[in-house]
């Protein structure tokens, strides 16, 4: 007979003879022997090394590519538009994938998700870009489970920008979760994560200065702008497209080059007006754009296209032109290098621009990495308990139900029965062993899964549903 059919619970239980007065003592004596009993068993089983498995059916992943390996055409290959996204969660959808968050910024393009193996959701972003596995495996990365939950916190906290400090993400990282909630695939877990990411984004923000000081890709264009143009204030300066880094240089534009000869062009004029509205600056229809860039001398591209809207053929006039390409994919073709009155300066270049203010930030990672570690701390505390709640729940539910059966047997064999005092002593012993289980488990130098499975034996529990 083995460790666990010797103490199985109605084994340890039929031992004591019910017709007996004594027999209440005694239950209550045979719960505590069973408690020591199986917390040597559990104590012999944590020797084995702790397992991390977040669910029992898939882990835990962030598959993704950066600028630290991949090169705007790379990452332009893999970026994400809109539409994409939305391809791509139906198709997770399609495929049962329990939960998924999707992010593509200029500088990666990124998944975190449940599966049972990585590859499902590198298919996912290889069917809905233009790139292809044997692409993504020369520059990717893939994290799982506590390295995932890693990977979010430093990303989601500037510690991973490609400019340090550098939070643009975590505003997409709210977006996506949201968009992921839609569509059903934001499980409690991912949820959970997310908000945790965000509370130790706010806290670095408001208790470090690692972002501070004017430093970003729209920030560093418009300084290479004054560091390479003379007098920049009477030049003619064209901005296409106004999204957010659109909008975010115009406004370094205004701010630091008092320049009057800004002029806005987006696919969508409406957009282009309100931004225009604020700053007082003149706004041109999309149909203008060749003519515009003829008159200018220095054109900022910042738009969302998947392809380049910008080509040598579109240039006509022969005067020099600076040309910024902010965008990811690139939207303005290398071609136009063969003028040579044209100079192209792309994202990444921009990104590379360090002075003082980087310097001064890197003295402030160990006090973000601080904050990361005890709110990421308290995640994996939620995600443990998380894990082991159901188990104990019908742990106690289970010494509640012999409890009462042998409290209704004593009520019809002792006349003067203090159900009022035997209630509460096995209540209060109930609550002791349930508590002690849940103790053990929360140490961290045990095995959860091994001493999960033996409760559930010893117990004779109902298998539990994945604890995610």
């Amino acid at each position: 007979m083995n460790t666990l059919q010797k103490y199985d619970i109605y084994h340890v239980f039929h031992q004591f003879d019910v017709k007996k007065p004594q027999t209440t003592l005694k239950v209550l004596l045979a719960l505590l022997f069973l408690i020591a009993t199986t917390y040597f068993c559990l104590t012999i089983s944590g020797i084995a090394m702790h397992k991390y498995n977040i669910s029992k059916s898939s882990s835990f992943y962030a598959i993704g590519l950066s600028y630290k390996k991949a090169d705007a055409d790379i990452r332009g290959r893999f970026s994400l538009d809109d539409e994409s996204k939305l391809a791509l969660l139906n198709q997770a959808k399609d495929n049962d994938i329990e939960s998924l968050v999707v992010t593509s910024t200029c500088n990666r393009t990124e998944i975190y998700g449940f599966a049972q193996h990585p590859f499902q959701l590198i298919q996912l972003l290889c069917e809905n870009t233009r790139g292809t596995v044997e692409e993504f495996q020369k520059v990717a990365y893939v994290f799982k489970n506590k390295d995932a939950i890693s990977h979010m916190f430093r990303v989601g906290s500037g510690l991973d920008s490609q400019i340090l400090g550098d939070f643009e993400i975590i505003s997409q990282l709210k977006t996506s979760a949201k968009l992921s909630r839609k569509f059903g695939l934001l499980n409690h877990f991912s949820e959970r994560l997310v908000n945790a990411v965000i509370q130790a984004s706010k806290r670095i923000k408001t208790e470090t200065n690692i972002s501070s000081g004017a430093t970003s890709v729209s920030f560093a264009s418009v300084q290479y702008i004054l560091n390479t143009i003379q007098d920049v204030s009477k030049k003619n300066i064209l901005l296409f497209g106004t999204g957010k880094i659109g909008r975010n240089t115009c406004e370094n534009l205004v701010k630091h080059t008092k320049n009057e000869h800004i002029t806005l062009i987006n696919r969508t004029k409406d957009k282009a007006e309100q931004i225009a509205g604020k700053f007082n600056l003149l706004v041109k229809d999309y149909a203008n754009l060749q003519e515009e860039i003829t008159s200018s001398d220095i054109l900022i591209v910042a738009t969302g296209a998947q392809r380049p809207t910008i080509d040598k053929h579109i240039i006509q006039s022969n005067k020099p032109l600076l040309i910024l390409d902010l965008s990811i994919p690139k939207n303005v073709d290398s071609n136009v290098e063969e003028l040579e009155h044209v100079s192209l300066i792309h994202l990444d270049y921009l990104s590379k621009i360090t002075d003082q203010t980087l310097e001064a930030r890197k003295a402030h990672i160990p006090s973000a990495e601080a904050i990361i570690e005890e709110i990421k701390g308290e995640f994996n505390g939620w995600l443990e308990t998380r894990k082991f709640a159901p188990t104990i729940k019908a742990l106690k539910h289970k010494l509640s139900d012999f409890a009462t059966a042998e409290l209704d047997s004593q009520r019809k064999k002792i006349n003067d029965f203090n159900e009022e005092q035997a209630e509460l002593i096995s209540k209060n012993i109930i609550q002791k062993i349930t508590n002690h289980f849940a103790h053990h488990l929360k140490d961290d130098n045990i095995s959860t899964d091994e001493s999960l499975e033996l409760i559930k034996k010893v117990f004779q529990l109902e298998p539990s549903t994945k604890n995610v």
